[in-house]
């Protein structure tokens, strides 16, 4: 009886990498290689034909899922609700994504049978581990297999003569060699001349947004619906949230909204420069901010502001089916659960601006913060306030003395 041949699943984008590993798996093991992708916005100029392209490649078969609708309700809604942001600029774009691209990977390798799951990430970087914690928490059972460990290509350079060779036809060339992640939240630009921190990212390298000086000299107000901290309709209008993200997305691409240029620190240890255009992500962040500020308690905001860095560690190194992060967001639901409302917003020249909010759940009370004549407030209560209030320094200062 012949032996079946090993069946390993890949983690497939249709991209350099993931192009010339199918071959070299099938050089390197006595296997069928089966992709899998899951559809979370990357369009399709990506997707179109994704299929055909990974069956020439050597292929077993390719399976193409579409998870927008669940990535962005399951995942991307979550850290809108803890409003994570990785070291105060980058909205987490790559991070959020790779957890369920993982999980669907996994459920296709154990729905063939597969005894093993493969992926394109390099040594250096961030996603290797984001998908192998995954593979841990969903598939311990599964081997892994990461090529970039293992073979002799060193550099894209390396991996585009390897297509050559073999004659798979890639995207990326010499001239034109940036690594890209693109979804419904984001896209990242790495690589080429972005690889030096001195260099101004190139024209060529923005794909979701204009120049923030040729947007358009007239601003743009849009008004946001929220109902317990996520986004649910666009000008009064209730749409699923693929649509809704898709629409601000391409509103706040045509004004230069969602620009950033950082250089951050991987998980791995070295800094890394990347450049992120997330025009809809950063307009909702903004409507979301200015909502909360309007109808969460002071303490219960305070707790979220302090959480956030660690729920955000959390999403950017690849925890997020640890428990820690199952019970942050459960805090994060409960806290959120009066943000509803509706806030306008103005895009120009790069800017999304909150200008107005409205919430049926306000905790702002004009008589209490009034500076004309008040029927809930009493001036006199604020005596023996700050009176106690200041009781410990006062205490201090006439035991210790002052200073200053």
């Amino acid at each position: 009886m012949t032996k079946s041949k090993k069946k390993i699943v890949l983690a497939y984008s249709g991209g350099l990498d993931t192009s010339i590993i199918i071959p070299w798996l099938k050089e390197n093991y006595d296997c069928e290689v089966h992709g899998y992708c899951g559809d979370i916005g990357q369009g399709d100029d990506e997707l179109h034909g994704l299929e055909q392209k990974a069956l020439k490649s050597g292929a077993a078969s390719c399976k193409v899922e579409d998870l927008r609708r669940e990535w962005l309700t399951d995942y991307v809604w979550p850290c809108l609700r803890a409003m994570t942001v990785y070291e105060g600029r980058y909205l987490l774009g790559t991070s959020m994504a790779r957890p369920i691209l993982a999980k669907g990977q996994v459920e296709y390798a154990q729905a063939i049978g597969a005894t093993a799951v493969a992926h394109g990430c390099t040594g250096k970087g961030n996603d290797q581990v984001r998908f192998e914690l995954a593979y841990q928490a969903l598939g311990p059972d599964l081997e892994v297999i990461a090529p970039w460990r293992n073979w002799d290509i060193r550099s894209r350079e390396d991996a585009l003569d390897y297509a050559d060779q073999r004659g798979i036809k890639v995207t990326a060339s010499r001239q034109k060699i940036y690594s890209r992640d693109k979804n419904l939240w984001h896209i990242s630009h790495e690589g080429g001349a972005l690889e030096s921190p001195g260099n101004a990212p190139p024209d060529d390298v923005w794909m979701l947004t204009v120049d923030p000086r040729m947007a358009p000299n007239e601003p743009l107000e849009l008004t946001l619906g929220f109902a317990q901290g996520v986004p649910i309709a666009l000008n009064g209008e209730a749409l699923p949230p693929e649509q809704l993200l898709a629409k601000l997305n391409e509103l706040g691409g045509k004004h230069g909204v969602g620009r950033v240029d950082i250089c951050e620190n991987r998980l791995v240890g070295m800094k890394s420069r990347g450049v992120y255009e997330t025009p809809g992500g950063t307009i909702v962040f903004e409507a979301a901010r200015t909502l909360r500020a309007l109808t969460m308690e002071r303490d219960t905001l305070r707790l979220c502001e302090k959480l956030m860095p660690d729920y955000s560690d959390l999403v950017y190194t690849g925890r997020w089916f640890h428990p820690a992060r199952v019970a942050m967001d459960a805090l994060f639901r409960t806290a959120t659960q009066f943000v509803t409302g509706e806030v306008r917003v103005r895009l120009y020249k790069g800017t999304a601006t909150a200008l107005a909010c409205k919430s049926k759940h306000s905790l702002f009370s004009e008589d209490l913060a009034t500076f004309g004549q008040s029927v809930a407030f009493d001036h006199k209560d604020s005596y023996g306030f700050v009176k106690l209030y200041g009781l410990p320094g006062a205490v201090a200062a006439r035991v210790q003395g002052n200073r200053s």
